[in-house]
């Protein structure tokens, strides 16, 4: 009798054991930035979604009405079905990463179209005075509310803007900046108490700068109004500012400077000369310039401190003198549409001047720390040239050069 044996095979076959021979697969990384085929169709069908659900229901399903509430639903659909169709082909790290970009991309396209607009309305209004030649080598001391565009300028007030915010520059960055390296080099009480006083003062209003030179200057010396006061008042209002944000600047600068520094026995002032303000310069300019920005729209501290004028006039120190924001203000509560056109084009210069100084400042800035220009490095060379053939030649000719050893059994100790 003959037993047959029945082999049973699996269905499969199991896997080949891994080796030193079995390829890896390589790792794809997630794209971050971009734009794919699949990112461009979803946003694309996203949007068709968003106004399709808009239109909806402000059409049919809800009884709803106005054009802001619907642009605000047509977004928020948007989002909710950019999500839901890029998580069709990602994980959830990467539909948040791709949401957030898109909200990102959205308040940053909306702040600059903000802006294009503001620009491209004012000059789009005052292009008829902006034309003139006279718009910006005359004052208005011999023009009315009737007279022609040909006739008048705002000369008076550009150079009131520049004498004005001229002094509180020379009044306010030596002091913002002493003030802000004290805070970042001296720690202790009173500089924790200057810091609360600062940040207090970069909600100060305006008007209440502008009344304190006022009861100070004009009713306590018996003084008259003038640039200058105005320029106090204006000080009064940057001071904060730059403080602050040039504090903000120096925490940035990282300790070990300071600490290899002071190891080399620098004393606290020449580190904070030779290697904190200088590692710091490209942010101290912006800090100035935030201060400038704040100082010169300024109305009413000049209005209450200054006085107003149609004349020209280049003494601070004595006699009326306008701003071009005041001037501004002046010119266009007129109903005449040529004095509408001459406050336009007077803002459009305004804009044009803090153009102008932001471009003096980030020229004096420099670049950030770790960046030299063409005449920095050459410079930067010829000194290390210099420093090497000083160091290949010894100090004291009694000495042996460098790198010299007695020969073996010339009585010498080794």
């Amino acid at each position: 009798m003959t037993v047959v044996e029945e082999t049973t095979q699996p269905l499969t076959e199991p896997a080949p054991p891994e080796g030193p021979d079995t390829p890896e697969l390589p790792d794809q990384p997630r794209q971050i930035g971009g734009l794919s085929r699949s990112g461009v169709l979803s946003l694309c069908g996203a949007a068709a979604s968003g106004l399709c659900v808009a239109l909806l229901l402000f059409g049919r399903l809800a009884p709803l009405s106005g054009g802001l509430g619907f642009v605000v639903i047509a977004y928020l659909a948007f989002l909710a079905a950019y999500a839901v169709l890029v998580g069709l082909e990602e994980d959830g790290p990467a539909v948040r990463d791709r949401v957030m970009t898109v909200v990102l991309w959205s308040a940053a396209s909306l702040l600059f179209a903000a802006l294009v607009l503001v620009v491209g309305f004012t000059l789009y209004r005052g292009r008829d005075a902006l034309t003139h030649l006279n718009f910006f080598t005359q004052d208005m001391q011999k023009a009315g509310p009737l007279d022609p565009l040909s006739n008048g300028g705002i000369a008076h007030a550009m150079l009131g803007t520049l004498i004005m915010i001229v002094i509180a520059l020379a009044i306010t960055v030596p002091l913002g900046l002493a003030c802000a390296v004290y805070l970042n080099q001296v720690p202790g009480r009173f500089s924790r108490f200057v810091r609360t006083i600062v940040e207090a003062m970069t909600a100060l209003p305006s008007i209440v700068a502008g009344l304190m030179v006022y009861a100070t200057w004009i009713l306590g010396l018996g003084l008259q109004k003038s640039g200058l006061a105005a320029a106090f008042a204006i000080s009064v209002m940057m001071l904060p500012i730059v403080i602050r944000a040039a504090d903000v600047v120096l925490r940035l600068v990282p300790g070990t400077l300071t600490e290899a520094a002071e190891a080399l026995g620098a004393p606290r002032w020449r580190t904070v000369w030779h290697v904190v303000l200088p590692t710091a310069r490209s942010g101290l300019a912006t800090a100035v310039i935030l201060g400038t920005a704040r100082g010169i729209g300024e109305t009413s501290p000049v209005l209450l401190t200054a006085g107003y004028t149609a004349a020209l006039n280049t003494d601070p120190a004595h006699g009326p003198m306008v701003s071009l924001p005041l001037a501004v203000f002046s010119f266009v509560k007129s109903p005449e549409p040529t004095m509408i056109a001459r406050g336009f084009g007077a803002a459009a210069v305004l804009m044009a001047l803090v153009l102008v100084l932001f471009a003096i400042a980030r020229v004096i800035g420099g670049r950030g720390p770790g960046q030299q220009n063409k005449r920095q490095a050459r410079r930067t060379q010829r000194a290390s040239r210099r420093d090497s053939e000083r160091f290949a030649q010894p100090h004291d000719p009694e000495l042996p050069p460098l790198g010299w050893e007695p020969a073996p059994g010339n009585g010498e100790n080794a």
